[in-house]
């Protein structure tokens, strides 16, 4: 009879294989957008052994709607360390990949140009002295409709930035 690591050793090969059969199917462009994003599956938590609910790290290509992988969070940990993991997973070469402010980490903006990739990180108040040096750096720009910057507009009415 197969051992627990066994098992999971061969399944961790299925999803191994799984994976490059679903991302060979995937047409990889420039340009194309990997939305990289943590959820917690609804009633997945076990009462009986009290396991906490299962969160998973997903990455879903935006213009083929499928999905390019997905890795379970530690149950000690957090989205943090899992997106590394991810991404070692995804061929993200020429890619645009976006990620909400839990993401906005050094370790993960290297992780995504190793890939050779570019990506968009959101910014909110868990980086306090990165967001608040961008509202400064938008701000004082503001001042001279950004003539000291080169920059290009892709929306016809801009939206104001907020503190």
């Amino acid at each position: 009879m197969l051992q627990c690591n066994q098992i999971f050793a061969r399944l961790q090969r299925v999803e191994r294989c799984l994976l490059g059969w679903v991302t060979s199917l995937h047409e990889v462009t420039a340009g194309q957008l990997v939305a990289i994003d943590g959820k917690t599956l609804r009633q997945s938590f076990d009462k009986a052994d009290a396991k906490s609910a299962i969160h998973m790290v997903s990455a879903w290509a935006t213009a083929n709607h499928i999905s390019l992988g997905q890795v379970v969070v530690d149950q000690k940990s957090n989205e943090i360390t899992a997106i590394p993991r991810l991404l070692e997973l995804l061929a993200v070469s020429g890619c645009l990949v976006t990620i909400d402010a839990m993401g906005c980490q050094a370790e993960i903006a290297e992780k995504i140009v190793e890939g050779e990739a570019d990506y968009v990180l959101a910014v909110k108040g868990n980086q306090p002295t990165l967001h608040d040096g961008i509202v400064r750096f938008f701000l004082d720009q503001m001042e001279d409709d950004f003539a000291r910057v080169k920059v290009s507009c892709l929306a016809s009415n801009p939206p104001s930035v907020v503190g």
